[in-house]
């Protein structure tokens, strides 16, 4: 008998070639865990924002201002998350990570005033949270997986949708019964109890080390014969400042900036914008929640059975044109009506972006220095979005409207589309156009 056939046959990718579930899901269910807690506690903070500004007596601008410097330095930090996590791998980076937003969450409970809350939010809370998300995350995944490895980064993407889906409602709740101390207490015991040590546990940085290949594929078989090793495209580059001398990145770039601004936008001002139409903290939490969920069918549905089918570069299109259209509905349609459609026309393309961005980078750019690139993508991201959240509460306070904001937001997407669009993946993704093994 052959020695390939001695191990286990691998009908199917994600099988390890010792036979049943190849440990790379594994991994990636307990990210999808990481990502739920930690981009639920990251989209809460406009659940909780009103309950600050009437406790401490603080403007909409002012916690919006505070909110902008958070997210300011989790932009900055994304690069440097990332590159270590090329150095030192993700699972280190991951577990530092976890433990300090936790801390910070905890201390956040604690405040006795806004500017001890506005501190460990502004600078702990949202620097460890960009360890905690999908920045690390991306290279990780990016060697465990080759052929699924748009279905596997969408699983985990999914899991900050749930995040939001079910986190933030339960938050509403508790802060309901209780007050916000108790519901950041109760998020902060999450992550310290239960996110940390499945992190550590479960996660490895390479299949390697555990005499795994990506995707479980076994040398000589059919599926391991296909595409045995990691493929670099024709951009693939040996420094990520190298990337930017090619027009995808720049177009990746400019379609994350949008991401940012309208993403940012909606995860501080959603609830406050109910509010200016009549709508409950709750009611507002509900329908974020929904939005959540859509998010989740969407990102499962694409990830899963089209995104490795199909062009990655389509998808993006098909995603920032949804989202401008759950932008207009917020604009055009009255309030509760315009909400509830926004949280399922929008939801869909909520996090949906992250995944197809992480994963193109990674085929055009090789995963050597992914890590590195994605935490820049992902820091314009931020603070751009940083940026959009200061000027909506800026707009609003003037106008005592968030008309004009929505206004921008669709002007912005429809040019996000088209620049999603216009990459030109055939000629330039790994999956296309596959040239040297790569050094992963």
């Amino acid at each position: 008998m052959a020695k390939g056939a001695g191990v286990g046959s691998q009908g199917a990718a994600g099988k390890s070639s010792r036979g049943g579930i190849f440990y790379g899901w594994y991994i990636v269910a307990a990210l999808l865990f990481m990502t739920f807690v930690s981009i639920g506690f990251r989209q809460s903070y406009g659940l909780f924002l009103p309950s600050w500004t009437e406790e401490f007596d603080r403007s909409v601008s002012f916690m919006s201002a505070v909110a902008f410097v958070g997210w300011m330095v989790n932009g900055v930090a994304q690069p440097v998350v990332g590159g270590l996590a090329d150095r030192y791998g993700a699972r280190v980076v991951a577990c530092v990570s976890v433990g300090v937003l936790g801390l910070s969450t905890l201390a956040m409970a604690f405040s006795v005033n806004i500017w001890m809350l506005a501190f460990f939010y502004a600078t702990l809370a949202s620097f460890s949270n960009a360890g905690a998300m999908f920045t690390p995350i991306t290279p990780l995944i990016a060697r465990w997986f080759v052929r699924r490895r748009g279905a596997a980064l969408s699983i985990i993407t999914a899991g900050g949708s749930g995040g939001a889906m079910l986190l933030v409602p339960f938050s509403a709740y508790v802060l309901k019964l209780f007050d916000w101390r108790v519901a950041l207490g109760v998020i902060a015991g999450i992550m310290l109890v239960l996110v940390l040590p499945l992190v550590l546990l479960v996660v490895r940085n390479r299949p390697a080390a555990m005499g795994l290949n990506p995707d479980g594929d076994a040398p000589g078989t059919a599926a391991g014969s296909q595409r045995p090793q990691i493929h670099d495209g024709p951009l693939a580059v040996s420094h990520w400042k190298q990337a930017y001398r090619s027009a995808p990145m720049w177009q990746l770039t400019l379609t994350y900036v949008v991401c940012g601004v309208t993403t940012a936008i909606i995860a501080v001002h959603f609830v406050s914008f109910a509010k200016t139409e009549g709508i409950t903290q709750q009611t507002a939490a509900l329908a974020f929640g929904l939005l959540s969920f859509a998010n989740v069918v969407s990102v499962l549905g694409v990830g899963i059975f089209i995104s490795d089918r199909i062009q990655r570069k389509n998808a993006l299109t098909a995603i920032y044109a949804a989202r401008g259209l759950g932008f207009l509905a917020l604009l055009v349609m009255p309030g509760s009506t315009g909400l509830w459609v926004f949280a399922v026309v929008a939801g869909g393309s909520w996090l949906a972006t992250v995944p197809q961005t992480s994963a193109l980078a990674a085929e055009v750019y090789g995963v050597r220095n992914v890590g590195s690139i994605t935490g820049m993508l992902t820091m314009v991201h931020m603070c751009a979005g940083a940026v959009a959240v200061l000027a909506a509460g800026f707009t609003y306070d003037y106008f005592l409207s968030y008309d004009p904001v929505w206004l921008v937001c669709v002007v912005l997407l429809v040019g996000a589309s088209l620049m999603a669009w216009m990459v030109r993946e055939r000629e330039v993704s790994a999956r296309y156009m596959p040239m040297r093994l790569a050094e992963a």
